[in-house]
């Protein structure tokens, strides 16, 4: 049982993810993502990526990209599946008159991970990028239609979204939606440059960090007594302390999940989750590394 799942943290395994692949192609494409990202994407080297938000242009989250460098004119964003469209479109509002193109591509990913995983060469147009979370090195494979090495298992939906809570990878529409502030996730050091230029939705961003990133909450990981649905309160007494976000059951630690909690309650601790009262415990990300 669960030989993917356990191959992921060891020998190697794929799994299909469900990604939209944004191309963004054009003389003035890194001038224009430069002013759109968070990250610094001008920075990174040839067949390069970086994490960074998209932001409103109050600072709150449009979406959370991987931005590739294909070439000196032709760039990539990856994003959860989904959530490609949204994108484009707020990429197409801030475009006015520069000289970029803008599409949605046909691409598939193909998650590799483990400590042995090496990618086949790929037929056609393919990015490999960088995949790795905490505990489970690997890459991911962006193409039209990516090849699965030979010799590998793929792991199931259920066994990727185990391994992904426990890694503390926030994904689109659970964890991060238009209220999110980035801050709260935990991932401002990977996704945001404070030495770039400005971009959109910058204002909220380094104000909060100049205060020290103090937030009302954070994203943390559960350790949940049994099942509880997505969307349950958390409460502590009579004191509701945060909101549970996406749930699984691990093969390693049972049923787990991840949430925002209030600052006030500091991991380690032990609050209850849905009408029941399941027993959450609320610890830091990732929850296993």
């Amino acid at each position: 049982m669960h030989e993917a799942y356990r191959a992921l943290r060891g020998t190697g395994a794929a799994a299909w993810v469900d990604r939209d692949v944004v191309g963004v192609a054009g003389p003035e494409a890194g001038a224009f993502l430069q002013g759109q990202l968070s990250q610094d994407v001008v920075a990174l080297a040839p067949r390069s990526s970086a994490w960074s938000w998209l932001l409103q242009p109050a600072g709150k989250v449009e979406a959370l990209v991987r931005v590739t460098r294909v070439g000196d004119q032709d760039w990539v964003l990856d994003t959860d599946g989904g959530w490609g469209e949204v994108v484009l479109e707020r990429l197409q509002r801030f475009k006015l008159r520069t000289r970029v193109d803008l599409d949605v591509r046909g691409w598939r990913c193909l998650a590799l991970r483990g400590m042995a995983v090496d990618p086949t060469p790929q037929a056609g147009p393919a990015v490999v990028v960088d995949g790795s979370w905490p505990g489970l090195p690997g890459v991911d494979v962006l193409a039209p239609e990516p090849t699965v090495p030979p010799g590998l298992g793929l792991a199931s939906p259920e066994e990727w979204d185990a391994a992904r809570i426990e890694a503390g990878v926030p994904r689109m529409g659970a964890e991060l939606t238009e209220r999110t502030i980035p801050a709260e996730t935990g991932l401002v050091e990977l996704t945001v440059s404070f030495t770039k230029g400005c971009y959109t939705g910058q204002e909220l961003v380094a104000r909060i960090d100049s205060r020290g990133s103090h937030v009302a909450r954070h994203l943390r990981g559960l350790l949940l007594g049994g099942p509880v649905e997505a969307g349950a309160d958390l409460s502590d007494g009579e004191r509701t302390v945060g909101r549970v976000t996406s749930v699984a059951c691990s093969p390693e630690l049972g049923w787990v999940g991840l949430g925002y909690v209030t600052r006030a309650v500091e991991p380690p601790a032990t609050v209850q989750a849905g009408t029941d009262g399941v027993d959450a415990g609320v610890r830091p990300l990732p929850l296993l590394a």
